[in-house]
Parts: C-alpha cells; sequence; structure tokens
C-alpha cells in the first residue's frame, strides 16, 4: 500500500466509523421514542431489550451505511482539500481517480457485503426484530394496583384497594372477586388490610389478608333456595397466591411472520413472485369458466355476440318492449334477468378486489426483490456524491459537511419512498420505481465529479462574485451598444 492510499484511508476510516455508530443511535433512539409506551414498564429484564436493540441495530444498517459513506467520503475530501493536502496532491500530477481509488475500492467491497447482508442477514434481523417487538407490545405492563379503581389484569381476578401505601406493599380496604372459577361473582373476599409481595423470582402474587371475611355461594343454589347456603368466613390472617404467567413474556411463533416481504431472501421472493403470477393468471382465466353458473341458458364471449349481430343491437329495446307488452310470463323472466346481473356483477367486483390484491402483493414482493440490489448500490452512489463533492467544498469537521450529507440523505429516502408508491399503485413500472432515487443520484454525482475533474469553484463566494461581475459587465456593455445605436 502507498502512502497516498494510507494517507486517504487514515483521513476516512475515522469518520466514517463514528457517523456509522452516531447514525445507528440515532435510528434507535427514534425507535425508543416511536414505541416508548410498549417497550417500558413491563419488567421484562434488560437481556430482553439489548436483544431487541441488537437486532434493531442490523436492520438500521441498510440506512445506515449509505449516509455514513456519503457523510464520512464528503469530510475526508473536504478535511484534504482544507488543509491544501488535495491541492498538494494535483500539483504532483496525481489524479483526481488516483486520490478517490482507495476509498471507491472499500466503498466496492462495502457494496459487496452490503449485498450478502440485505439478502441474508436482514431478512433474519428482521423476523427477530419484529416478531420480539411483537411479543414485547402484546405482554401486559407490570402490576400496578391503583387506589379506588377495579384492578382486572390478573387472569381469574377483579381487585379493588381503598388505600395503598407509598411502600407498595400495604394496603386497606381491599376487595378480591375470584372469577376463576367462571361462575360469576359467586365468590368475594373482603380483609380490612393486606399484604402484597411477590415469591420464586415473581413468578406468584401473595396477597396476605388481615381482619376479613370469604363469602361463598353455591353455585347450585337457585332462587328459591334459602340463604343459609351462602358461606360466610371470617378470618384474622388469610393468603391468596396469583399467579404472574400473565405477564411473562409469551414467545409467538416466527413462522406467522415468515412470510412477509421484508423477511424473505431473493430466492424466495423470486419463488412468492412466480407464485402470485401464476396464481393471477389462473384467476383471469377462471373468471370466464366461474361465471357461466350465473347464466340460465348459454353464454357466449361479448365480442362475439356482436360480431354475430353485425353491432346492430337497435332493434332489442323495441323487441324486449313489445314481448313485455304481449306475454305476461315476462315480468318473472325479467326480475330473473336482473337478479342474475346483480349477482354477476357482485362476482365480478368480488374478483376483482381479489385480483388486485394479488397484484399488489406481486408488486411488493417484485420491489423488495429490486431493493435488495438497490440498498448496495446506494453506497456507491453516495461515494459518488460524496467524494467529489467533498473536493470542491474543501470543508471538513461536522459543520458543511453533515448539512449536506443530510440533505442527499432526505432526498434520497424522498425518492425511494416516491418511487415505491408510485410502483405500488401502477403509475410507473416496478422497475422504475425500486430504482429511479439511484438513476437521479447518480446523474448527480456524476456532475459534481466532472465539476471536481475541471477543479471548479462552485461552492466558493469568490466564484458568484465573479459570476456576479460578469453578468453586471454584461448588461452594461449591451446598454452602452444599444444606447450608442440609438
Amino acid at each position: 500500500m502507498r502512502k497516498i492510499d494510507k494517507l486517504v484511508l487514515n483521513a476516512f476510516w475515522g469518520p466514517f466509523v463514528l457517523t456509522f455508530l452516531i447514525v445507528i443511535f440515532i435510528f434507535l433512539l427514534r425507535l425508543v421514542l416511536f414505541y416508548f409506551a410498549d417497550l417500558f414498564g413491563k419488567d421484562l429484564g434488560a437481556t430482553v431489550y439489548v436483544e431487541l436493540f441488537f437486532y434493531f441495530s442490523l436492520i438500521t444498517v441498510p440506512l445506515a451505511m449509505p449516509l455514513s459513506i456519503l457523510l464520512s467520503s464528503l469530510m475526508t475530501f473536504g478535511k484534504l482539500g482544507e488543509n491544501f493536502e488535495l491541492t498538494a496532491l494535483k500539483s504532483a500530477g496525481i489524479s483526481v481517480f488516483r486520490i478517490f481509488r482507495p476509498i471507491f475500492v472499500t466503498t466496492v467491497l462495502i457494496s459487496i457485503f452490503m449485498f450478502w447482508f440485505v439478502n441474508v442477514a436482514l431478512p433474519w434481523a428482521n423476523l427477530k426484530g419484529w416478531s420480539l417487538l411483537y411479543d414485547i407490545k402484546t405482554t401486559k405492563t407490570t402490576l400496578n394496583i391503583k387506589e379506588g379503581i377495579f384492578y382486572n389484569d390478573l387472569p381469574g381476578y377483579s381487585i379493588k384497594v381503598a388505600k395503598k401505601f407509598p411502600d407498595n406493599k400495604t394496603l386497606k380496604s381491599l376487595i378480591i372477586y375470584d372469577h376463576t372459577g367462571n361462575d360469576g361473582n359467586r365468590h368475594v373476599t373482603v380483609a380490612d388490610s393486606a399484604q402484597m409481595y411477590t415469591i420464586l423470582d415473581r413468578k406468584y402474587l401473595i396477597f396476605e389478608l388481615f381482619n376479613g371475611k370469604d363469602y361463598i355461594e353455591d353455585a347450585d343454589r337457585g332462587p328459591g333456595n334459602d340463604l343459609s347456603e351462602l358461606a360466610i368466613h371470617s378470618f384474622k390472617r388469610s393468603k391468596i397466591v396469583m399467579s404472574l404467567s400473565g405477564f411473562d413474556l409469551q414467545k409467538t411463533e416466527e413462522n406467522q411472520f415468515a412470510h412477509h416481504q421484508i423477511m424473505r431472501n431473493n430466492n424466495q421472493l423470486a419463488d412468492d413472485a412466480d407464485s402470485l403470477s401464476r396464481n393471477i393468471r389462473n384467476m383471469r382465466k377462471g373468471f370466464n369458466i366461474a361465471s357461466s353458473v350465473y347464466y340460465v341458458y348459454f353464454r357466449k364471449p361479448i365480442g362475439a355476440s356482436l360480431r354475430s349481430m353485425n353491432h346492430h343491437t337497435k332493434w332489442i329495446g323495441p323487441k324486449i318492449a313489445e314481448k313485455s307488452k304481449s306475454s305476461k310470463d315476462f315480468r318473472p323472466m325479467e326480475e330473473l334477468a336482473k337478479q342474475e346481473v346483480q349477482n354477476l356483477i357482485a362476482f365480478g367486483q368480488t374478483n376483482e378486489v381479489n385480483l388486485a390484491e394479488r397484484v399488489t402483493e406481486l408488486k411488493k414482493t417484485d420491489l423488495e426483490w429490486h431493493h435488495k440490489f438497490t440498498n448496495s448500490l446506494a453506497v456507491l452512489v453516495m461515494f459518488l456524491i460524496g467524494a467529489p463533492l467533498g473536493a470542491i467544498i474543501k470543508k471538513g469537521g461536522f459543520g458543511i459537511p453533515v448539512v449536506v450529507a443530510v440533505s442527499f440523505f432526505i432526498l434520497m429516502y424522498i425518492l425511494t419512498q416516491q418511487g415505491d408508491k408510485m410502483a405500488k399503485e401502477g403509475k410507473v413500472l416496478v422497475e422504475i420505481g425500486a430504482w429511479i432515487s439511484n438513476g437521479i443520484l447518480t446523474l448527480i454525482g456524476a456532475y459534481f465529479l466532472r465539476i471536481a475533474l475541471k477543479d471548479s469553484r462552485l461552492f466558493e463566494s469568490d466564484f458568484y462574485r465573479i459570476l456576479w461581475d460578469r453578468i453586471k459587465t454584461y448588461w452594461e456593455n449591451r446598454k452602452n451598444r444599444i444606447s450608442s445605436k440609438a
């Protein structure tokens, strides 16, 4: 490795690793803020949250990597230009392409890695991460009994407490309805005070009751039976044990999520697309056959019917009117025909909805297949923008480079979302919708590269001052020529 390669790579790796970690942290912070109410207050343990953040760190890599490449390459060549190292290299006869080469080769290797990542690691991370997030969201919050309100989150029990002391253990004036027998409010326990605590690593909740009564009504007692069948037990001290298994994290079968597009690799997506295409073709072919049951006598394709009549159909209306006047049986036949037409329309609308759903699913599958390639090539596209733009701006640090990088990242995100939206709606081909972002940004990068090769001063204030002076001079000369001719 030559000294120029070491110089450029040493200037690149620091900003790249730092920006990559910062971007990952920002996206994880967004996840926490978005699902804050679902994530916390459930006493799941640190291991579950570490696992969740690990999976979502992997999920954010396809977004974080292009932005990191853009920002780090922009900062690298901006700093080299700001310190006049870029100028010194050019004056030594070294071309811009030679200066870009070490980071370009690194970016190509990262792009190859990204293709493997989005095709293998990302579907696995999506499956694990989103299924775990679903399990956390469906887990009940930590036991939180409030004063004066019936608490019903413990399966089979309804509990009301008049007063709860600051230690969160001592309770006053307790009422417990036992519904574990699914026989209504036939078992009620009332206590003057109680102690609440857990045992066996928080698997069971204990209510230790003091000075209370237990009311148990016989489930077989009819309305005419004697009231003596209501059993009342007084106690000085009693215990009720309740299971807290309903508050544990319940693992959902991952197969329930495995068929979503973001959890499939390229081969699986291609198989899914073939199956959907075949299903759509069969639905279209089978419509004519399935609709034949709605015809009482016979059915002929509309095109063939019109050709057999040479498109002369004006006689049908008068013929029907004549028959309706002369035939007594025409009215029931007319009603039957209308009913069959309505049934056929409803059948066609149902098939149209089902067909539209299949077509939309096919477009989503094709889009995800293309995004396996666009996400990996986005790394190269961002380098193509960042490297020449840094050489033009000649500013390092986290000032102007961050503003420019975030601007282009937002542009990439908007173009990707709009392309996907138009492709799903059928306004453009799936291929165009998937690749429009990379295509437009590649043209922008090629333009910046052309300016960098010419050593343009596009982002320097002197450039615009000189341009403004030239425009003023041009208009003044033109005005003088016009006045001299007059």
